[in-house]
């Protein structure tokens, strides 16, 4: 009976490896298929607790699809298309061992601007996604968003055009006070969750990009209201022009949660024409072998991001920073508990690594006309807020800020050779909660046109 099994096996993957389609190969017989059933969804409710296999071909859907069961999911090469701009395309709830494999999720022509997810995962245990093509989900979201999740993984997917025009409203935080015009999107954003792994993904904007011409058209950075009194970190000169030039949101990967989320791996990752390439407010986490290419932040880590190693990394085309550590407004220390309350622990930024990045073409990205050579391809920030403690204990050792225009660049065919498009490699910002405990070692920096740094660098 073995030796039969083994050789029909045998035979099964030999006639599937001579179509060229292993991947997209019809279930065994124990594995059921959508084409049984009237929809995806009556599927799934039929089958619960098992993979559902989806066929090539379109499933066009008006509402989201559901999965509340335990290792359910669905696999195979269908795509799924959702019409209805005011729904997600997936929706998993409350369970573990899902998986979503091979598929691709999409909107149809025409309603692609929604303010809903392609796909979201509420508080779900050991979710796996993995070589999804996720497309054309333009979102002020997350086009794939999990939050309180746990142990799951994003592996191999491909995630285009999640970017939108929008309007990003600060006017409820007496920090900000106002609402402007913006490009807003993310890619992949976690909320609140714990040990992800976020690895070998792609995720490329080719839908909206930062140029002169879409930010007149859409009139991005324009207030739009604006609250009575400015808000408490609101720069002055933006507050009287009612005008901000930080209209590019967003982010290609976000972890966010500070005192939530923990123990994130984001591994491997292609990143192209992002706003910020890595938003990270999180704990222990690492960042390493990812490619960020053409946003204006390569990555930020910030609102009480501990023990951060970013080791590995290719950072190109960036504008602002390619790397910048920073205590955000929501970074505090531990205070005892008031009125009977629960102690608060602290939520500080720093003890975290910087190590073996190459920092290449700073300045020579889609935003320079915006932020124009002022950036730096190191940044070390002070605190948003008196209160906030400083960022503190940080190693950068082994890194390379290489300036491209000393190689020559092309001028109107001919090579010439250009200065730095940055003035100094590495900023820190000085003041009473500026950062601590900066040691810098065996580092290639190639100064700017004012120099190496704005304050001496000390071993």
């Amino acid at each position: 009976m073995i030796q039969r099994y083994i050789l029909a096996s045998l035979v099964h993957a030999a006639v599937l490896i001579q179509s060229g389609v292993l991947w997209a190969a019809e279930p065994l017989a124990r594995e059921p298929s959508v084409a049984g059933y009237q929809s995806i969804q009556e599927a799934l409710k039929s089958n619960p607790g098992q993979m559902i296999y989806v066929p090539a071909g379109d499933y066009t859907i008006s509402e989201k699809l559901r999965i509340r069961s335990d290792n359910a999911g669905l696999f195979g090469p269908g795509r799924i298309i959702q019409t209805n701009p005011e729904q997600p395309i997936i929706e998993i709830e409350g369970a573990s061992g899902v998986q979503l494999r091979d598929l691709t999720l999409t909107r149809v022509e025409g309603k692609m601007d929604t303010t809903k997810e392609a796909l979201i995962a509420i508080q779900c245990r050991e979710l796996v996604l993995e070589n999804l093509r996720v497309l054309d989900n333009r979102t002020g979201s997350g086009a794939v968003a999990l939050r309180e999740c746990n142990g799951g993984q994003i592996r191999g997917c491909l995630v285009r055009n999640y970017m939108r025009i929008s309007v990003d409203d600060r006017t409820a935080s007496a920090d900000w006070g106002y609402a402007f015009n913006c490009i807003d999107g993310t890619g992949i954003r976690l909320d609140n969750s714990k040990g992800m792994l976020i690895q070998g993904n792609r995720v490329i904007e080719q839908h909206l990009l930062p140029t002169p011409e879409i930010q007149k058209q859409y009139a991005l950075g324009k207030f739009v209201k604006k609250n009575a009194q400015k808000g408490t970190i609101t720069n002055q000169k933006t507050w009287d022009e009612a005008y901000t030039d930080n209209w590019h949101q967003g982010a290609a990967i976000t972890v966010n949660g500070p005192e939530a989320s923990d123990y994130t791996q984001l591994l491997g990752n292609y990143i192209e024409n992002a706003a910020q390439g890595i938003d990270l407010h999180t704990d222990h986490v690492i960042v390493s072998q990812n490619i960020i290419n053409n946003a204006h932040t390569g990555m930020k880590a910030m609102h009480g991001s501990r023990h951060v190693l970013i080791i590995g990394n290719q950072f190109s085309k960036n504008v602002l920073w390619s790397i910048g550590l920073m205590p955000g407004a929501a970074s505090h220390v531990a205070a005892p508990g008031r009125d009977g309350g629960k102690p608060v622990a602290a939520n500080v930024d720093g003890g975290s690594i910087i190590a073996n990045n190459i920092i290449s073409d700073f300045g020579y990205g889609n935003a320079r006309w915006i932020w124009g050579d002022n950036g730096a391809p190191f940044r070390f920030f002070r605190g948003q807020k008196p209160a906030n403690p400083p960022l503190t204990d940080v190693i950068i050792q082994g890194n390379i800020v290489y300036d491209t225009g000393r190689d020559q660049i092309l001028v109107d065919g001919q090579p010439k050779v250009e200065p730095p498009r940055y003035a100094y490699a590495v900023i820190v910002e000085d003041g009473s909660n500026g950062p601590k405990g900066l040691h810098f070692s065996n580092n290639i920096l190639h100064p700017g046109t004012k120099g190496l740094s704005n304050i001496e660098l000390k071993p």
